[in-house]
């Protein structure tokens, strides 16, 4: 099993090698200090499973794992705060230990791990998280030289552009990784809505709905963005719109 480490921490890090060590199955990947490296090598190495932190730099793990793009790894979150356990496990966390993480501990949060890696079980913990109600959302995005968050309540709209997807936000435009495609399977369906192949709004931010000829569209956003509508998904819009 393929493991990512990620914790600010030194001595944290070195602690969990130590222990990850008695476990002849266990690789350790690579290991992050932030949690914008946590994302970048989550992304580049495709673990099974990433220990990650709470509180680091940049981005909290917290966000880290509300921002991976399916298929996710397994999370173990390994901090030192108890009271993030709930919002850890409404993010499908497999485990939350509390440090000093102890050998017995973590052997069983690894037990788990394995028990679902590679077989049903994992397929249908997908399931069960595609199907609980979704919670408002996080997205990593590229801010100039560095990284930064983005709520989803602050986003208008994401469009596909040169091979990358542009966010635009209330705050400005920003350039992340995921396609189109895998936001469409994060985001819910009742506050977002893909008008085309190359784009998907927010319809809270909708200002207008213009009709073309031919059956089509367009959409005026807030912010005076102007975005086409497929004429197969205009009606399907104005649907969504009525059932606001």
């Amino acid at each position: 099993m393929r493991v990512l480490i990620a914790d600010d921490e030194a001595p944290a890090r070195a602690r969990l090698r130590q222990l990850l060590a008695s476990h002849a199955d266990i690789e350790i990947v690579g290991e992050a200090e932030t949690g914008v490296q946590a994302m970048e090598l989550t992304g580049h190495l495709r673990p099974d499973l990433v220990l990650l932190d709470v509180r680091m730099p940049g981005c909290s793990g917290l966000d880290v794992a509300a921002c991976l793009p399916s298929p996710r790894p397994h999370i173990v979150f390994c901090t030192a705060y108890e009271e993030h356990a709930v919002d850890a496990f409404e993010l499908a966390a497999a485990d939350y230990l509390l440090k000093p993480v102890s050998r017995a501990r973590l052997a069983q949060a690894l037990s788990r791990v394995r028990s679902s890696v590679g077989t049903g079980q994992e397929r249908a913990l997908n399931q069960v998280t595609q199907s609980q109600p979704r919670r408002a959302g996080r997205f990593l995005v590229k801010n100039a030289h560095s990284f930064c968050v983005v709520n989803e309540s602050r986003v208008l709209s994401f469009s596909s552009e040169g091979g990358l997807t542009r966010l635009v936000s209330d705050t400005g435009a920003y350039w992340m990784e995921p396609t189109l495609n895998e936001l469409e399977q994060r985001l819910d369906p009742s506050r977002f809505f893909r008008v085309s192949r190359a784009a998907i709004i927010s319809l809270n931010a909708v200002a207008e709905v213009l009709p073309l000829p031919g059956g089509s569209g367009e959409v005026l956003l807030k912010n005076g963005q102007r975005l086409d509508v497929s004429r197969r998904r205009f009606r399907d819009l104005l649907d969504s719109l009525q059932r606001g």
